[in-house]
């Protein structure tokens, strides 16, 4: 098939993952719900949530449509389009970047430190980008791939709330107009990767590599069971505290994302993406059960099961915010196949 057909078909899929909320919260998924709108209410700021069950694509969210500022989640983005032209063979894992004056940001990660002209390829430039939530590898990576071409991709994947404005300056508030996303759109990125959908089966598995290497690993992680596998980006900028991933509980993975702003300290923010993270994961133990009685597993090859036949948990549509809107070596990606 042919790569925009492909983009077509895979947008397609996202619609087919994403249908209207239901209006009232009852169903096997009902209790997430009534869980998210309690939490809400105590919420620091201004909050989204999404969170979907992979096996049977139900999905519960508060505000979960709402253009949030993005933070560092829009790096996942960037990382799309990096992999899709390394799967249309326009760049390759071991092309190398200068370090620029112009890609320097102090805000996150430590490359704004090498001098310049210091050179790391695709490859390093990514785990640095997501592991490491460094800005200036991922300035280096938007120069390379361009701008206009990472906003093409979220719009041929069906996402209208993601953008990327600029590049990654954390200085000053005109960031938090110029990166934009919502919590449904992020769940819906990382769902295709879960089912090694996105670009393409190679590219999914890397992304999924990277992400599940993230350092960054206090938010969603924190309350959960040491050892568990969470493929995730993290999102910090002023008052405003994210964190998006892939929670794989005994092998029947969630997603969840939770962007919050507005805040009135980091902290608050951190204590609230915890406990929601805490509640999801408990509440999808009990689910889990429901799921087991009724036969549905994850299949990372297919849709998810229950979307076309069962209802989708409510968004509360509570008004969203639409406002304009030297590091150790990283992993070698495996041999693309």
């Amino acid at each position: 098939m042919p790569r925009r057909g492909l983009c077509f078909a895979i947008a397609a899929c996202f619609t087919l993952l994403a249908p209207s909320y239901a209006a009232a919260s009852s169903g096997p998924f009902g209790q997430m719900q009534s869980l998210l709108s309690r939490a809400s209410l105590s919420a620091p700021g201004h909050v989204a949530i999404a969170v979907e069950d992979l096996a049977t694509g139900y999905m519960s969210g508060i505000n979960a449509s709402a253009s949030m500022p993005a933070a560092s989640t829009i790096k996942i983005p960037v990382m799309v389009e990096v992999f899709r032209q390394l799967a249309d063979g326009e760049i390759d894992l071991n092309t190398k970047l200068g370090v620029r004056s112009e890609d320097r940001d102090w805000g996150s990660g430590d490359l704004a430190r090498a001098p310049t002209g210091t050179k790391l390829d695709v490859n390093r430039l990514l785990w640095l980008m997501i592991t490491r939530s460094d800005n200036t590898a991922t300035n280096m990576l938007i120069r390379l791939v361009g701008r206009a071409h990472i906003n093409r991709e979220m719009s041929e994947l069906g996402l209208r709330r993601t953008r990327l404005g600029d590049y990654i300056r954390s200085n000053g508030t005109a960031i938090r107009y110029a990166l934009r996303s919502s919590p449904r759109e992020m769940v819906k990125l990382l769902d295709a990767i879960a089912r090694r959908k996105l670009i393409d089966e190679w590219s999914s598995r890397e992304m999924l590599a990277i992400l599940t290497g993230q350092t960054h690993n206090g938010l969603l992680p924190e309350p959960l069971p040491k050892g568990l596998q969470i493929a995730h980006k993290t999102g910090t900028l002023h008052d405003t505290l994210n964190d998006v991933g892939i929670v794989f509980r005994d092998q029947e993975p969630y997603v969840i994302a939770v962007m919050t702003t507005n805040l009135p300290s980091l902290s608050a923010g951190r204590r609230f993406i915890r406990r929601v993270s805490r509640l999801a994961y408990h509440d999808l133990e009990r689910f889990g059960f429901w799921r087991a009685n009724n036969g549905d597993t994850f299949d990372q090859t297919a849709p998810a099961s229950g979307m076309d036949s069962s209802p989708v948990q409510n968004d509360l549509n509570t008004p969203g915010s639409d406002e304009p809107a030297a590091p150790q070596p990283e992993p070698t990606a495996s041999p693309r196949r």
